[in-house]
């Protein structure tokens, strides 16, 4: 197979998974994602109404706007996909805004780290805390890095993705 013919089944394979329906399973995890991210934000509200000490005095008004902001730019790409079932537009979202939000946002947390794990459980009733106890602030930085290098691989592939479907799409079917 030379190079040509393995770009053409790449384009060919992208061209049908953006044409089809989206899956009932992927919606699933479409919803699922803004449920969890949802309630990702009211744990971290419940700490900031709740003065916990998560928080620590770096958290001020930059740092809300990269920490919410991020959620909110994944609820909206969870929500087009997996509740409208616009996965083109929810790829042109990621493409072009939400992946480079999120890793932008990530990076600013992760330098100035306005966060004391000690007290993530804090929140949680008693009978739960066992499942965010164990995180530290070294653990959370691990995390982070890794959500980083996730975002940031997620940023650059997506818009090549999107530009190669496109293209493929807007060429007439050569078979």
């Amino acid at each position: 197979m030379n190079k040509t013919e393995l770009t053409e089944n790449w384009f060919s394979r992208a061209k049908a998974e953006a044409d089809k329906g989206i899956p009932s399973n992927e919606r699933f995890v479409g919803v699922g994602i803004v449920v969890f991210v949802s309630l990702l934000g009211v744990y971290y509200i419940s700490h900031q109404i709740g003065s916990t000490g998560f928080f620590t005095e770096k958290f001020g008004a930059i740092e809300m706007i990269m920490l919410y902001g991020s959620l909110i730019f994944m609820i909206i790409s969870a929500s087009l996909e997996g509740i409208l079932g616009q996965r083109l537009l929810s790829r042109l979202w990621d493409a072009f805004g939400g992946l480079v939000f999120a890793t932008i946002a990530e990076i600013w947390l992760l330098m100035i780290f306005p966060f004391e794990f000690t007290y993530f459980a804090d929140v949680l009733p008693d009978f739960l805390r066992f499942l965010a106890q164990w995180i530290s602030n070294d653990i959370a930085r691990i995390l982070m890095i890794i959500i980083i290098i996730v975002t940031l691989g997620a940023a650059i592939y997506t818009p090549i993705a999107y530009k190669f479907v496109r293209i493929k799409r807007s060429k007439p079917d050569q078979n």
